[in-house]
């Protein structure tokens, strides 16, 4: 308790003793002199009663307000600094400053005015019997008083538990691709590599004679009415698409983790959402070098569209080449989505949307095939493609795992967090693909 408390205490608790000694004063010497207190007498007693409980009560708030203060000192003591002189700085503070009544808080407060003013104001009297009902009335706590910054150390702030991720592009790719599983590492397929087609119209065969040996070395020689069917021929090999791996880690602290309930499943799903990420971008550009896969741009047999006119010819121009050369119906168009916008807002001459403007609902498509966007399509760049025809085959989907056995990291107690998938990419028809120059 601080010496400023304790004086006050003690001036309270002498003035309340010589207020109550003042009128016991003035009765003892009526009793003693065996008569009734004169008007004057009993106007002094009633004043120092008065006075005497005024001052009982304010040392009664006083020694409250002492004993609260002593329990938030201790409080503030196990919290540290700067609570501990927050406490200090209020018991500096006057008490009618610090923590102001109910009752004085409720006739000061404005509410309270506005529900005497029809009665004449505050120190009027209300009639008897008569039904009121103020405004909600604000009733300020402990240690709120005349500044808004008075509750120093008992404010706390409010933890929303909201966390805010910096946000992540859409990925479309694998929803237009194949997906399979595979249970190996090496995945095995066949692909037609030529096609001669000698289907013909055949007349019937007029006779049975055996081809004759040619005059000299060669191939026999067939009876021209002998109704032989022509030979076409096809041209298969075997194709091969290697599991590779995709993979990221992260450290964490064993503390963090047990603290914070939902850092773990934030780690695991932007561990996940890495990985995706980086698994979309290799089915559209991956390489071939090394552990990369070869991605669709970048292999080989895939059919080119030179930029023509505007965007609108070159894909078109682009489709013909798709059906005509690949054989295949495209199943979408991949552009970036600069060429996305670029194409949104692309005016005819009265200067109409061509594409149908802001207001324009249902699915996007260009020629009648689909338009769709893809962050990691390179800008002016366009992919038209049956994209059936290129398969991702999953060997394990996305793992998250968590060890100690990294380096030193058990002696630290930390955890390395790692996510992986296997799985194998190819194209499978490179034909049914046209790469598509959108840019002039």
């Amino acid at each position: 308790m601080s010496t400023t408390t304790i004086s006050k205490i003690a001036d309270l608790r002498a003035r309340a003793a010589a207020a109550a000694k003042s009128a016991r004063d003035i009765a003892e010497k009526a009793d003693g002199e065996d008569r009734s207190m004169t008007d004057a007498e009993k106007t002094d007693f009633d004043a120092h009663m008065k006075q005497g409980r005024e001052l009982l009560d304010a040392l009664m708030a006083a020694k409250s307000d002492a004993d609260i203060l002593a329990q938030a000192r201790k409080l503030a003591e196990d919290i540290g600094e700067p609570a501990a002189g927050d406490v200090d700085a209020q018991g500096q503070v006057p008490i009618r400053e610090r923590v102001k009544s109910l009752g004085l808080q409720v006739v000061e407060s404005q509410a309270y005015k506005d529900l005497l003013e029809p009665f004449g104001g505050p120190g009027h009297r209300i009639p008897d019997k008569t039904r009121i009902q103020s405004q909600p009335i604000p009733i300020k706590g402990l240690f709120v008083g005349g500044t808004d910054t008075s509750a120093g150390a008992f404010v706390v702030n409010e933890q929303t538990g909201i966390v805010e991720m910096l946000g992540r592009k859409p990925l479309t790719i694998r929803s237009l691709i194949s997906v399979r599983r595979t249970a190996s590492d090496t995945v095995e397929y066949v692909a037609q590599t030529s096609h001669t087609n000698s289907a013909a119209v055949v007349p019937e065969a007029t006779s049975s004679a055996a081809p004759t040996a040619p005059g000299s070395a060669g191939p026999l020689v067939r009876n021209p009415g002998g109704g032989y069917k022509p030979e076409g021929s096809w041209a298969f090999e075997r194709r091969t698409a290697v599991v590779k791996t995709i993979a990221e880690w992260v450290p964490s602290t064993k503390r963090a983790l047990a603290d914070v309930g939902q850092l773990e499943g934030l780690i695991n799903d932007e561990l996940r959402a890495d990985i995706s990420e980086a698994e979309e971008n290799q089915i559209l550009a991956g390489n071939g070098v090394g552990d990369n896969f070869t991605g669709v741009l970048n292999t080989s047999g895939i059919q080119a569209q030179a930029f023509d006119t505007d965007i609108f010819t070159t894909v078109r121009r682009a489709i013909t080449k798709a059906r005509v050369v690949g054989r295949s119906n495209p199943t979408a168009l991949v552009v970036n989505p600069a060429q996305a916008e670029e194409i949104d807002l692309t005016r005819d001459e009265q200067g109409r949307f061509f594409y149908g403007g802001p207001q324009a609902v249902g699915p996007r498509t260009l020629w009648g095939v689909p338009l769709v966007e893809s962050e990691t399509m390179p800008a002016g760049t366009g992919a038209l493609a049956d994209w059936s025809k290129a398969v991702l085959w999953d060997r394990e989907e996305t793992t998250v795992t968590m060890s100690d056995s990294h380096e030193d990291f058990f002696v630290r107690n930390m955890v390395a967090v790692l996510a992986e998938e296997r799985c194998a990419f190819a194209v499978t028809r490179p034909s049914a693909f046209v790469s598509v120059d959108l840019a002039a």
